[in-house]
């Protein structure tokens, strides 16, 4: 039994996948070719994209491993000569190993799709408070601790690039700086209005509160993608400030950038040195530059490039998490996931990974 049986629909996407295994053992074989093995720049070459193939090919392996496995899981179920309970455990072993193999085929569609230049930048996560006062701000906190945790699950470098806190442990906004292995590509499609439904601690009768909260995915912008003039620039500084006069700073670290040919206004006061608090902040202004520039080309030359997904644009509803049910729906998706807890603990793989399958596959 060592051939590989998929259904006919799927054989394309296998196809895609055989072609890459093939370029790996290639990739592979020059390896130890003397004539590499003497060229040292094109022998890190070989390396490198090598090591772009190295994770699909393992999950690919994975998957035909567990489609021979449940081949024969099915043959078992099937076989009327078989013992009662032999078949009723491989009925069970075929659903576990349906699930897993749906899984990795997701994960391996995530790894296909062709992506946008900007996929293995790192990014700008932005979350801000909308409709619901107190209670938006509080869910500011929630969404930047499941963010947290997964990026943390990944193995991403999370830093805080400025915040501003209420004072009942809520959040007005934050913007992160999240780093690592195609960061943007897994949290592109988090842009958009998130809702949540639940009740405030303070609402005695019980009722249920609506909220909104916005987020927005800014990969990060390069040198090259923009050029920002000095003469385009104001730059003010000031004394930063915390909650409840807490963590007030004397000096004037706190800097405001206003890039003046689009208003776009950059504060960060989160570092003691007013050095790192404008590095930070141009960091955060070029990125925005960047998307604000994508954002028109889009516009202009591909109206419906994302129609299947939505826009990902921040006024777009893109998910509602409801406390009650313990329920989480992506819109785009038309999928409910009963799980809320564990996601907003940071397992929001599943959710993450179908956005990015059904965003760059279809």
């Amino acid at each position: 039994m060592g051939v590989l049986m998929v259904p006919e629909k799927t054989m394309s996407f296998v196809d895609k996948l055989e072609e890459i295994v093939q370029k790996f053992d290639e990739l592979t074989a020059q390896l130890s070719d003397p004539a590499i093995l003497s060229n040292a720049n094109e022998q890190i070459r070989i390396a490198k994209e090598r090591a772009e193939h190295e994770e699909t090919v393992e999950l690919y392996m994975r998957y035909k491993s567990l489609t021979l496995a449940l081949e024969e899981a099915d043959e078992l179920r099937k076989d009327d000569q078989a013992d009662r309970d032999m078949k009723a455990m491989a009925d069970e072993e075929w659903i576990t190993l349906d699930q897993k193999r749906a899984s990795v085929e997701t994960a391996l569609k995530v790894l296909l799709n062709p992506g946008s230049p900007y996929d293995n930048r790192d990014l700008f996560l932005e979350i801000r408070a909308g409709t619901g006062g107190d209670e938006a701000a509080l869910f500011v906190s929630d969404l930047l601790r499941m963010y947290t945790k997964y990026a943390e699950r990944k193995g991403w470098k999370v830093e805080t690039v400025t915040s501003s806190e209420t004072g009942i442990g809520g959040l007005k906004e934050i913007i992160l700086s999240i780093s690592g292995k195609a960061a943007y590509r897994h949290l592109q499609y988090e842009s958009g209005v998130h809702r949540v439904q639940r009740v405030p601690k303070t609402e005695a009768s019980g009722r249920i509160h609506t909220s909104t909260v916005t987020v927005a995915a800014i990969p990060e912008a390069e040198e090259v993608d923009i050029k920002v003039e000095q003469k385009d620039l104001r730059i003010d500084t000031y004394c930063s400030s915390g909650p409840g006069g807490q963590g007030v700073n004397t000096t004037y670290s706190a800097v405001r950038i206003t890039h003046i040919p689009t208003n776009l206004v950059v504060t960060c006061q989160d570092e003691r040195s007013q050095i790192k608090n404008k590095a930070k902040a141009m960091r955060v202004l070029r990125s925005r530059l960047l998307e604000a520039e994508r954002e028109r080309h889009d516009a202009e030359m591909a109206e419906d490039r994302r129609s299947k997904v939505g826009t990902g644009g921040r006024s777009e509803k893109i998910r509602t998490y409801n406390f009650r049910e313990n329920r989480i729906t992506d819109h785009r998706l038309n999928l409910s996931f009963y799980q809320l807890d564990r996601i907003l603990e940071g397992e929001v793989d599943d959710i993450i990974d179908a956005m990015v399958a059904q965003g760059n596959i279809e």
